[in-house]
């Protein structure tokens, strides 16, 4: 079994903090979708955000990750039961699952164990939904900066595997059969500090102040500043990209 890559339990509780809101759109057509609505399995699921937006729509969720830091932080809710779980060896037992979920974790996992894991647990026309999502829009100005950040100043920083989500799932590997997703969007409404927060949870910006010795926010906090100005909160625009497959 290959061994388990934590990239976010040292920075958990910023990684709980500063992440953005999946729309209930997505939740909703999800539901639809699924063959029953008894048990969804969110993997990887972090602090839980989206199981508690399953938990609305199934009558159980059981929400998985392999760190026991982020269950540590997760939002209980009586629908959700949380467990430390790698991707690959869930506990399930097989065919009990309507709907398996992933948000922003499937490019982390040994893909073909899970997937297998994913056929075992599934009902027969159970559906298996991964999703990433992109660079904030803000303004032009400020996401110039934000791309520079991501593609040019953590370049050397970012896991192999995470050129998926630079990808934007695009090229992931999903062995299903492929269903239509729709275009969705995620708003938020943050300050300055949300987003510097947000780009302190990433694990580029982890690997590059380990591999450094110094916090790489620091090369664009000036310009981020100027460009930000006296607005106080701002609204982001963030898409999502969506693989979805029917077992």
């Amino acid at each position: 079994m290959k061994e388990f890559e934590d990239h976010f339990s040292r920075r958990a509780g910023t990684y709980v903090r500063y992440r953005p809101t999946y729309p209930e759109e997505l939740y909703s057509y999800l539901a639809s979708i699924s063959p029953h609505r008894q048990v969804a399995w969110d993997c990887g699921t972090g602090n839980g955000q989206a199981a508690l937006g399953l938990a609305g729509h199934f009558d159980r969720v059981v929400a998985t990750d392999a760190s026991q830091e982020q269950i540590a932080l997760a939002h209980p809710h009586d629908r959700v039961t949380y467990r430390v779980a790698r991707s690959e060896a869930s506990g399930l037992e097989a065919r009990s699952v309507a709907l398996v979920t992933v948000a922003v974790a499937v490019h982390w996992f040994d893909l073909d164990q899970f997937y297998s894991e994913v056929r075992r647990v599934l009902t027969p026309h159970g559906v298996i939904a991964v999703w990433c999502y992109s660079l904030p829009a803000i303004n032009p100005e400020i996401d110039a900066i934000l791309k520079r950040y991501f593609r040019e100043i953590l370049s050397d920083d970012w896991p192999e595997r995470f050129r998926y989500v630079r990808d934007q799932y695009r090229t992931l590997p999903f062995p299903f059969e492929s269903l239509p997703a729709p275009k969705l969007t995620m708003e938020t409404v943050w300050d300055l500090n949300d987003v510097f927060g947000f780009l302190q949870s990433w694990s580029g910006t982890v690997a590059y102040e380990k591999r450094n010795g110094h916090n790489p926010i620091e090369l664009i906090r000036s310009d981020l500043n100027e460009a930000w100005g006296d607005a106080g909160e701002r609204l982001l625009l963030w898409k999502l990209f969506m693989r979805v497959g029917r077992v």
